[in-house]
């Protein structure tokens, strides 16, 4: 579910005082300047500031710290009827040990009635004049609107900020294309994707001048080509598959629709905001209550109606705050559900794997066996060396494709060659390895020895057969809900010669999952024409298309 609200929460070395001063002006110039809502009112004693727009503000200070709060709240009849809510909150707490000052920001849509669902908020303008007018940070980072360059002498200091433990934030890093001019390229391409972060993530863009330094640490986590890689908190960039958490999005994408790239960015940094637990001197704040509105002639009766209405309206708020929160609880319910298919997933990848290496130790020790019975019991005992064959790329996949005889790519190269942008852990090799045992499968297919399909095949491997795959990865039909949508079907659609389809393209249901546990998850599909043409047609490798879960 894509989260609705926004939350920013940073932190300053400047002391409360300052701070609060500082949110003070940058919030009647939000209000004045750019909402062009009259402030004099609240000169007056007054909390109203415009029709159905009210402004409350409290202040605390003692033992405990001290705080500033203040509480927009906007009347909208378009596009939904509803309040707009917008909280602003400076706080101090001297028990803290480093003494700072934190700031947190929420917007929220409350829906007037309890069966619409609220309008996602925007990035707002308060934050932005926040992190403008402050020293914003998040654990050692600098909190800024826009991206910052990484020179070759900032890798040091950028990596501390990525492996800080008391990281809260996203650190989001865009790459430059081979050839580009950075400062070109981050104007027209990055800040436009970069624009709905600001408050929600770290910005950087890894210069090429300084690409190498950064890989000499990132090695499983790169980002080049264009791409932009988010690294949550928490990165490990020793192991390997701490990778899969850190999501690419690929130069493709932003440029295909930079719009939906730049929503697609901000959606994991808001998700993440909204679920983390506020630092302890923001959570235990008291609840803001609404002041009413003085009575026009201080009548005991007046006063009394004005007290009413905001009774009134403080409980339909506790009514929008508990279907708020019942949204959460769905949305993380859908989120554990998610995780939990992704775990069976894993679980069942590496119960292949195992059986794989299983299946490999007997056939080595069965040779070795027979190789002592046969009197040759050094040749039995011979380390195995690993094949050293192995394409480093999807590209090299590419470029060696001629050494499959019984296989044709009909696919887009473009969107395989782009996996290289985004590719964790072992991807290539899986493919290398779908490649060859699918060719070894595509000749027994033609000669009619195959007995069954490509995952009978795996799951009977002939004895003579060299190259094996797992059975688990293969899927031969797709789900009815995938067949049954015309545009899901038509991204499994792929190019084939006319002599096997007169279309020229054909919905492919068989793949193969070449990788897993993030957004690429990149598939493998293909189609079988032994019986045809002699030949298993690849129609396409890339990352996975659409369907209930992506």
């Amino acid at each position: 579910m894509e989260p609705r609200n926004y939350r920013m929460v940073v932190s300053t070395k400047q002391d409360f005082v300052t701070a609060s001063a500082i949110a003070d002006r940058q919030l009647h110039h939000w209000l004045g300047v750019m909402k062009r809502y009259d402030t004099s009112a609240l000169d007056k004693g007054r909390n109203e500031i415009a029709e159905g727009v009210t402004l409350d503000y409290d202040t605390v200070s003692g033992r405990h710290g001290a705080y500033s709060r203040w509480r927009l709240r906007e009347w909208k009849e378009r596009p939904v009827p509803g309040t707009w809510q917008s909280t602003l909150v400076v706080r101090s707490d001297p028990r803290e040990d480093d003494r700072r000052t934190w700031i947190q920001v929420d917007i929220e849509h409350l829906p007037a009635s309890s069966t619409v669902r609220p309008i996602r908020a925007n990035t707002p303008g308060i934050a932005k004049l926040l992190l403008d007018a402050l020293d914003a940070q998040d654990g050692l980072a600098d909190v800024g609107t826009v991206p910052k360059f990484i020179e070759p002498d900032d890798v040091e200091e950028v990596i501390e900020e990525l492996c800080d433990l008391d990281r809260r934030l996203p650190i989001v890093v865009a790459s430059v294309p081979y050839g580009q001019d950075p400062e070109v390229w981050t104007e027209k391409v990055v800040e436009p994707a970069f624009k709905p972060l600001a408050g929600l993530a770290v910005m950087y863009v890894l210069r090429p001048d300084a690409q190498h330094l950064f890989e000499d640490t990132f090695e499983h986590h790169r980002v080049f080509g264009g791409g932009i890689r988010t690294y949550l908190p928490g990165v490990d960039p020793a192991w390997q598959p701490d990778a899969q958490r850190h999501p690419v999005m690929s130069r493709a994408t932003l440029e295909a629709n930079p719009k939906r790239a730049a929503a697609i960015l901000a959606a994991l940094p808001q998700r993440l905001a909204l679920r983390l637990p506020l630092p302890g001197p923001l959570d235990n704040l008291p609840v803001q209550r609404t002041r009413p509105r003085p009575a026009a002639h201080g009548s005991g009766l007046d006063e009394l109606r004005a007290e009413n209405a905001t009774l009134t309206k403080m409980l339909a708020e506790a009514e929008q705050r508990e279907n708020a929160n019942a949204d959460v609880l769905r949305d993380l319910r859908q989120q554990l559900q998610i995780a939990e298919e992704l775990e069976f997933d894993q679980a069942a990848e590496n119960q292949d794997l195992y059986a794989k290496l299983k299946h490999a130790e007997r056939q080595i020790r069965a040779l070795q066996i027979r190789l002592e019975k046969a009197g040759q019991y050094d040749l039995a005992h011979v380390p195995v060396e690993e094949p050293a064959d192995y394409p480093a790329t999807f590209a090299e996949i590419l470029d060696r494709m001629g050494e499959f005889p019984h296989l044709r790519f009909t696919g887009n190269q473009k969107i395989t060659r782009e996996l290289d942008a985004q590719c964790i852990g072992n991807w290539v090799e899986v493919a290398w390895d779908a490649l060859c045992a699918l060719n070894d499968y595509a000749a027994a297919s033609a000669a009619g020895t195959a007995g069954g399909d490509f995952r009978h095949w795996c799951s009977h491997l002939p004895d003579d057969c060299k190259h094996p795959f797992p059975a688990g990865k293969v899927k031969m039909k797709e789900s009815k809900t995938v067949g049954s949508r015309e545009n899901w079907r038509r991204e499994r659609t792929f190019p084939v010669p006319e002599t096997v389809h007169p279309s020229k393209k054909l919905f492919m249901e068989a793949h193969l999952r070449i990788g897993g546990g993030n957004m690429v998850a990149p598939r493998l599909y293909f189609h079988d024409d032994g019986p045809n043409t002699g030949l298993v047609y690849v129609g396409y490798l890339g990352p996975h298309p659409t369907n209930t879960k992506t």
